[in-house]
């Protein structure tokens, strides 16, 4: 039996297919245990995801190369999903025309709060210029984010690790938030979602709030995102980073 089982793991990890089986079976156990421990935002199934992920390709000891070259076809989906967007967009256009100038105010606001604060609180820490110029694009969505840090000379790598770690914290503050500020309306929450926490807050959005919160989550995340990458440039050549 042994033996056959030997057998078994030598054909599948020669297979490109494992990776993509492994991370499906990563993401689907994370969101059980998420649904175990009462649907909690602090321990978020794609977070929970990533470290099943981890700690598998380390016990099995497989290169991140050898594993991207099965598990791109999901990174490929990325793109796509992100562009589905835009049809709840499309459903509520007309709600976000009548709200497009506090739109742009919103997410001007929030793209020189969340790069201020975050610039001012680590160069108070010492940090380096690399360190900077990967955490200045830490509220948008990964792809942005790593593209912005790469342009700037940061650590796209990093920049994207401490997206996921933004998004989750997002999440995970933003019931209690909303709950203590009694915010009730969904475009208000989808918002907040989407500009503080990108794609985790949007899709929290969707499932907790609905298709109209999802919508202007999706709109923020964009918008942020879009926004960040002329800003951010112009404010590091500003501070001389």
């Amino acid at each position: 039996m042994l033996s056959d089982l030997d057998r078994l793991w030598v054909y599948l990890s020669g297979q490109p297919l494992l990776a993509l089986l492994v991370t499906l079976l990563a993401f689907l156990l994370a969101t059980r245990i998420n649904h175990w421990l009462g649907g909690t935002p602090l321990v978020h199934p794609v977070i929970l995801a990533i470290a099943l992920l981890i700690g598998f390709l380390l016990l099995a000891e497989i290169d991140y190369a050898t594993y991207f070259e099965g598990a791109q076809f999901i990174h490929f989906l990325l793109g796509p999903a992100t562009v589905a967007l835009a049809i709840p967009l499309y459903d509520h256009r007309e709600r976000i025309r009548r709200r497009l100038v506090p739109i742009l105010v919103g997410c001007l606001t929030g793209i020189v709060t969340a790069v201020g604060s975050t610039l001012g609180i680590a160069m108070l820490l010492g940090a380096g210029r690399d360190s900077l110029l990967s955490l200045a694009p830490r509220s948008v969505t990964s792809p942005i984010a790593m593209g912005v840090a790469e342009q700037l000379g940061g650590i796209p790598a990093l920049a994207a690790g401490l997206v996921l770690l933004t998004g989750s914290i997002g999440c995970a503050l933003a019931p209690w938030i909303f709950r203590a500020l009694r915010i009730e309306e969904p475009e208000v929450r989808g918002f907040a979602m989407g500009l503080a926490a990108h794609g985790f807050g949007t899709a929290h959005s969707f499932a907790q709030y609905g298709a109209l919160a999802g919508a202007f989550s999706g709109l923020a995340m964009g918008l942020t995102g879009l926004l960040t990458a002329f800003i951010l440039p112009l404010v590091a050549r500003l501070l001389g980073l």
